[in-house]
């Protein structure tokens, strides 16, 4: 029942109804990325390991991740108060409160190609307006997890968010993705893009929402 509810909350976000769908064809919701790591490692409190938030008895700390942390700042927990503002680990101010940046939200539509090759269509609201983005794909098959753009370049895997915090964005996988991939949706706040690179986690590149292919 979660499943089926999940993928009529993403055909619905795509505008979409079930009966137009190619049967190869697969509607994926997003979630955080915070509910999706706490829940992966099976943290009793669900937490943001990308995004923080002020605490003056907090330690400068290696947190989740392996991401170093200044003095002042503790991993924002989902549990907060959604008026929080949230900063970078070094304390640089994201301009949005806890809230907003659990708030995005979105869908994917993975659709393969006859040539190997697979077309990712993503629909996204809830973003910073003008903001830069960038699309990679998890690779949980590798030890430590590795990351690379879902286009393989870096270069057509990147956009920005229009003035109302949303985003439509094609991009052509190298092969068809499986259970072994996620699609990650990465938020640079340093408003750049790093190419075959996501950036510096925690610092200047943030994991905000993500989609594991069943």
């Amino acid at each position: 029942m979660r499943c089926l509810k999940g993928v009529l909350i993403a055909l619905s976000f795509l505008g979409m109804t079930t009966g137009t769908h190619a049967q190869s064809t697969t509607e994926l919701p997003f979630e955080t990325h915070a509910a999706f790591f706490s829940a992966e490692v099976g943290l009793p409190v669900a937490i943001d390991p990308q995004v923080f938030v002020i605490d003056n008895d907090a330690a400068a700390a290696v947190g989740a991740q392996g991401i170093l942390h200044i003095v002042g700042l503790r991993n924002a927990r989902v549990s907060d108060s959604p008026v929080l503002p949230v900063y970078s680990a070094i304390r640089k101010p994201l301009h949005m409160n806890l809230g907003q940046w659990l708030g995005a939200r979105g869908a994917a539509r993975l659709t393969p190609l006859s040539d190997g090759r697979e077309t990712v269509a993503v629909q996204l609201a809830g973003l910073v307006p003008g903001a830069r983005y960038s699309l990679f794909e998890n690779h949980f098959d590798q030890q430590p997890i590795g990351f690379s753009p879902l286009d393989d370049t870096g270069i057509k895997n990147t956009f920005k968010a229009d003035s109302s915090g949303a985003a439509r964005v094609t991009v052509t996988a190298p092969k068809v993705l499986t259970h072994e991939n996620a699609i990650l949706v990465v938020y640079h706040s340093d408003g750049l893009a790093h190419g075959k690179l996501r950036g510096r986690i925690g610092r200047d590149a943030h994991h905000q929402l993500i989609a594991r292919v069943p």
